[in-house]
């Protein structure tokens, strides 16, 4: 392969993880919250069988991504915009979606820490301490790894620091180094390979999580367990045992949500909307598995391996849609090979 076409097959992977991200965080949002009974049915009438005709969440139409694809677009806006991370540019971001009231769909820490940065907290302050362990800072951070798919120092680091501008906890922390090392492998080497990657993204979160590093361990071990039992494994991972959220399914704490999105990328083999469909049936915050999903099985097959159609749904309440998804992938792309070639 030369230079060229490897520069291509790169900047069409950053393309997949952004508009896979979106689009699979736009199809669970019709069902968000909704137990796996509900979801199964409407991942076999609608999303397999693609008739996707008449859907729609609440007052917004099919196509609209939420909170998880908005903030993790800001993300990869700020980084183009400040050449890198700039954590303070970032808070600043989060906060004005909310106080402009543009998020859609909040989760409460998230929303608590952007009301305090709106305030004048420091951004390295404001995030809401433990044991607050929601998925937020988890759900945006594909982007990270697609910048520093080249330094996974710098893609740990920075994967830490933009999630505790909303979540202090060291689990959302850990949470969001899987999901952005998720990604840069897949970037960096255009392919998942089980025990590898579980080995690698154990290795970076074991100081922050140990629970979650030894459940990445074993993941490999799950991969072709039905979904069903794979589902009741994984749903209480990192809880304890007599705990109860009220959640069917898998619940918006940290380590579950990881790890289902992991397993429905690694159970699907590299099928994008396979994936996507295993995230949703096992029900609950499936906007979120979803999104953490279809961003590292997007980036692993790329633009080119989803399908176009639902794609052009794409919008957020008007805005960014299709295009301008891509185009963002576009600069973020370029960014990334600048950062590339003056570290090497």
């Amino acid at each position: 392969m030369s230079d060229t076409e490897s520069c291509d097959a790169t900047a069409d992977r950053f393309a997949g993880c952004l508009i896979g991200q979106a689009l699979g965080d736009a199809l669970g949002f019709v069902v968000e919250g909704s137990g796996p009974t509900v979801c199964a049915e409407y991942v076999e009438s609608a999303l397999r069988p693609r008739r996707l005709a008449g859907y729609s969440c609440g007052r917004f139409p099919l196509g609209q991504y939420s909170d998880d694809s908005q903030l993790a677009r800001e993300l990869a806006l700020s980084f183009v915009a400040c050449g890198g991370f700039d954590p303070k540019d970032y808070a600043t971001r989060i906060a004005t979606l909310f106080t402009e009231n543009r998020i859609v769909g909040r989760g409460r820490a998230t929303e608590q820490a952007a009301y305090r940065i709106a305030q004048g907290w420091p951004w390295d302050k404001a995030g809401t301490p433990r044991p607050a362990a929601g998925n937020g800072s988890a759900m945006r951070s594909a982007p990270v790894g697609l910048l520093l798919a080249h330094d996974t120092e710098a893609m740990i680091r920075t994967a830490h620091d933009q999630g505790r501008i909303t979540h202090q906890d060291p689990r959302c922390s850990a949470g969001a180094i899987a999901i952005a090392g998720a990604t840069a492998s897949v970037v960096a080497q255009g392919r998942v390979e089980a025990s590898t990657l579980c080995a690698s993204l154990a290795e970076w979160t074991r100081p922050f999580d140990p629970i979650l590093a030894a459940a990445l361990e074993q993941l490999p071990n799950w991969r072709e367990e039905a979904p069903d039992r794979a589902l009741t494994r994984i749903a209480g991972i990192g809880s304890e045992p007599s705990y109860s959220d009220g959640w069917e399914g898998i619940s918006p704490f940290v380590t579950p949500s990881v790890l289902w999105s992991l397993y429905s990328v690694l159970h699907s083999h590299g099928d994008y909307w396979e994936a996507i469909c295993t995230a949703i049936a096992g029900g609950g915050a499936v906007d979120t598995t979803a999104a953490m999903t279809g961003a590292i099985a997007g980036a692993t097959v790329g633009l080119n391996g989803i399908p176009p159609e639902p794609c052009r749904l794409l919008s957020d309440q008007g805005t960014w849609g299709y295009e301008a998804l891509v185009q963002l992938a576009t600069d973020l792309h370029g960014l990334h090979r600048q950062l590339r070639q003056g570290a090497g």
